[in-house]
């Protein structure tokens, strides 16, 4: 990589292809990039020093990195083949690589701290990065979302540790070889690409078979993949005693957070706390703890209790995990980022122990046309738990419109009173509405309206 002097990325708006990005222009490589669409991502990648552009053609990539010698390209495969840009690329003979073999070339020389899994791997991968930096083991961290702590998805730091998020998407984890990896849960996601439940569940078992040799395998209870020989591998959960790590006396605080102890294979960490609410983070919680305590006996160094006790109680999240706009007595309006029915379910029984006896309205924008015409069934029941629902049309994000999917086929199943609404109506519409709790959902671009949405329901506050 050190002869390239310009990274072009292909999807450089993506959360992970940005942090790619951020690493190379702290390096002081010359970074540009195409994307699909401005964000405020994008908008923060170009104040820091990238040129990214939004148009197709080839004309609009700059001269500087139109040559072969000196531009390696990364992309994600989220940018369709056919793109004039990737085509201009590949007959060119540029170097390319995708951005989890990139992520793979950064990674020799780690100790990497993996953490993949059909949901909940953002909140617990960069959990582990803040543990990491809170009880001054240091490290860097690719991640999967903008931690608040951090105030970045890129985190450059002292010491050999890597903490990043392993994407089951693409089978891009499958180019990691942790030293510690967490298994967060195995669902049936990205059909589109594996075609079968039964085919993810083998690519988890791959991703657990590239652990090395003496490492370790943070699973969690319940979840059945093949597992490798020559590895250590503990099971954890929320509060099963079954399992290796668990939550123990747990305490549910004001607003939704909790106390607990953490039990341990060797050891009860008394006094927890953890900055941010619901009862799956402290599930979450649990993973990362085990995961750090695996390093520490794995690498002979003590784990300082004290320092990891702060940590969890200084730790502020992810955004558009649990983000809460609006949290009164009268009204609640908070966003989160699942968009798949496990993770759907896990949040919203989540916001009911959060809230007991209030109303919950839940607003879901589907993610990807092949997702919804999968899933939909699931996703009806998911958001059935809810006490009323608003669909918004589906985001399709990378791909092409399948004819009869729509969010039409959830509305038709869910339980609870239903609405579908336009994107850009969702604020007028909540704000006339009688609401109590309202929590948006989506991996889309719902949160461009996160701002419009708390202004509205803020006046009932």
């Amino acid at each position: 990589m050190k002869h390239y002097n310009n990274i072009y990325f292909m999807g450089i708006g993506g959360i992970g292809m940005s942090a790619l990005a951020r690493y190379f222009l702290h390096e002081k490589k010359m970074v540009a990039g195409y994307d699909r669409t401005e964000t405020p991502l994008t908008q923060a990648l170009e104040a820091e020093g990238a040129e990214v552009c939004y148009k197709d053609g080839v004309e609009h990539i700059p001269s500087t990195y139109r040559f072969v010698n000196s531009t390696l390209v990364v992309y994600t495969p989220a940018v369709p083949e056919e793109h004039p840009q990737m085509q201009y690329f590949r007959r060119g003979g540029f170097k390319m690589e995708k951005r989890s073999q990139m992520l793979g070339h950064l990674s020799e020389g780690k100790y990497v701290m993996a953490v993949a899994g059909t949901h909940g791997k953002t909140t617990t991968s960069t959990l582990i990065a803040w543990l990491n930096h809170a009880t001054e083991m240091g490290g860097n961290a690719f991640l999967g979302g903008i931690s608040k702590n951090f105030e970045n998805n890129l985190v450059l730091g002292k010491g050999n540790r890597l903490a990043v998020e392993a994407d089951e998407f693409d089978r891009s984890f499958l180019r990691l070889n942790p030293d510690v990896a967490v298994i967060t849960s195995v669902a049936a996601d990205h059909l589109d690409i594996y075609g079968t439940y039964e085919a993810v569940v083998e690519a988890f078992g791959q991703f657990a078979a590239l652990i090395k040799e003496g490492g370790a395998l943070v699973l969690k209870q319940g979840v059945e993949i093949p597992l490798p020989e020559g590895i250590d591998i503990w099971r954890y959960s929320y509060d099963c005693a079954e399992s290796d790590f668990y939550a123990t006396n747990i305490r549910l605080c004001e607003g939704g957070y909790y106390d607990f102890d953490v039990v341990t294979p060797d050891s009860v960490i008394e006094g927890c706390h953890l900055g941010i609410p619901g009862w799956v983070n402290v599930e979450n919680a649990v993973a990362a703890v085990a995961s750090m305590w695996c390093a520490a006996k794995r690498r002979d160094e003590v784990l300082d209790l004290d320092l990891l006790r702060k940590g969890l109680s200084e730790y502020q999240g992810v955004k558009r995990r649990f983000e809460f706009y609006v949290n009164t007595p009268r009204q609640v309006y908070m966003d989160d980022y699942a968009h798949h029915p496990e993770e759907l379910e896990a949040t919203i029984t989540s916001v009911r122990k959060m809230f007991p006896g209030r109303k919950l309205t839940a607003v879901f924008q589907p993610h990807l046309y092949t997702r919804t015409r999968d899933l939909y069934k699931e996703f009806a029941a998911a958001l059935s738990y809810a006490d009323e629902v608003v669909l918004v049309p589906i985001y399709p994000a990378r791909e092409e419109p399948i004819e009869g999917v729509g969010s039409e086929m959830i509305a038709e199943l869910v339980t609870a009173p239903v609405s579908i609404c336009e994107r850009e109506n969702l604020a007028q519409m909540l704000g006339a509405a009688d609401t109590d709790v309202v929590v948006s959902f989506g991996a889309g671009n719902i949160d461009a309206y996160c701002t419009a949405i708390a202004e509205e329901l803020a006046k009932k506050a």
